[in-house]
């Protein structure tokens, strides 16, 4: 019985933050929409381009490669966070997350070659 209410305790707690997450957000929204001016004008609603008029069309498209560079970025920089915890615990891990490591990095390493093969490192 004791284990039951421990089981409606954490989903209690999961269910108060469930509906914190959504009201604080939208209490949030609302308390500024409610306090801030609202005074629209031809001069606010104009482009701004560092103190000059806009001289063309603001919406460039940029290469699909910089998204891809950057993801790439992102993937191994997530991979840096990694490799720094295990690096400051290596000696109470043992061979064991040494291997698993290696398998991480070795994959990794695949990913980048996979992606210099296709050209995505490439800038032009």
């Amino acid at each position: 019985m004791e284990l039951l209410n421990l089981y409606q305790n954490n989903y209690l707690i999961v269910l108060i933050f469930l509906i914190l997450g959504v009201i604080l957000p939208v209490v949030a929204l609302t308390a500024g929409r409610i306090l801030r001016p609202y005074k629209p004008s031809e001069a606010k609603a104009t482009t701004y381009e560092s103190g000059i008029e806009p001289f063309h069309d603001a919406r460039v498209q940029f290469n699909v490669r910089y998204y891809i560079f950057a993801l790439m970025f992102v993937i191994f920089d997530v991979e840096t966070v990694f490799l720094y915890p295990w690096a400051v615990a290596y000696e109470s891990l043992g061979i064991f997350a040494l291997i698993e490591m290696l398998i991480f990095v070795v994959m990794l390493l695949i990913g980048l070659i996979y992606a210099w093969k296709k050209g995505v490192l490439k800038w032009i």
